[in-house]
């Protein structure tokens, strides 16, 4: 069942406090972070700042953009007035802002895909040849406080979303190799990547296919949006594939979990430009906001 239409290639949905849904509208034409009403039926343009991904909202409701046109964090007020937070790290600058995910400690983490957009996917379309792409994709650690921003991994083939666990644990999947990877964390430090699960269906399909957006149920199993592959993978706590929920198109980006009892699941879908809406028989667990829990 379609939440919302006729949108431009949405993706990092966030929903609000009042049920309403944050999106954004990744299309050239378009390039914004829209807000829809908490019955599909409204909808308002917050910002226009390029082409928008992954969205995180903080304590003071305060919105976190990955804007990977002019790469670079980005901070929204809730009135929306767009500042640039960051552009680097260590004089090494942004390449692919693409998702983010605030984690216990308070810290904002983002992943960066390794490679320019246009570089990746010219004109929007994922070049033919992506497997022999040089990829050196990162994941940052973003102190909303002091302004201070780490790299804590690198090497990565194009890593995507992000999400942190029932075990309080960050875990980051790889576009390019279906791969989800965990993390250990402990205050400020992170432990060394290890595989968790990977969400690739064997094919024969030349297109690229991988991990997107993700998101964890109350019960800790993953849900994560695969591209090309045209479903939800979700991972049990073990890491195995235990269920795929088609999509109604082939591109679904990303997701979020309904209110609290609800027991939907809200993705967006790239190819229709549509907010696709399932009844996953589970709420969502709980996200950080840059608070200390």
């Amino acid at each position: 069942m379609n939440f919302a239409v006729d949108l431009g290639a949405p993706e990092g949905p966030v929903l609000m406090s009042d049920g309403s849904l944050l999106v954004v509208e990744m299309a050239p034409e378009r390039g914004c972070v829209t807000r829809i009403s908490a019955d599909g039926e409204r909808r308002r343009v917050l910002a226009r700042t390029g082409r928008p991904n992954g969205l995180a909202v903080d304590f003071n409701g305060d919105i976190w953009i990955a804007e990977s046109q002019d790469p670079a964090l980005l901070r929204m007020s809730p009135s929306g007035a767009v500042e640039v937070y960051a552009t680097e790290c260590g004089g090494v600058p942004f390449l692919f802002p693409n998702d983010l995910a605030f984690t216990p400690d308070g810290a904002l983490y983002l992943t960066d895909s390794g490679i320019l957009f246009e570089d990746f996917a010219p004109g929007g379309t994922v070049r033919a040849d992506w497997r022999d792409l040089t990829v050196d994709g990162r994941l940052y650690r973003v102190d909303i406080r002091s302004g201070a921003v780490d790299q804590v991994d690198g090497d990565l083939q194009f890593p995507n979303g992000i999400a942190v666990g029932t075990d309080r644990q960050l875990y980051v999947n790889e576009t390019l190799t279906g791969m989800v990877y965990r993390y250990a964390l402990a205050d400020d430090r992170v432990g060394p990547r290890e595989g968790f699960g990977n969400v690739v269906a064997p094919s024969d399909d030349p297109a690229v296919r991988g991990p997107d957006g993700m998101k964890f149920a109350a019960d800790g199993r993953l849900f994560v949006a695969v591209v090309g592959q045209g479903d939800v993978t979700v991972l049990d706590t073990d890491g195995e594939v235990a269920r795929r929920i088609e999509t109604a198109g082939t591109f679904p980006t990303n997701l979020a979990f309904g209110p609290p009892g609800s027991h939907l699941l809200y993705v967006t879908e790239d190819q229709r430009g549509a907010v696709e809406v399932f009844n996953v028989g589970v709420d969502g667990a709980a996200l950080y906001n840059g608070l200390r829990a």
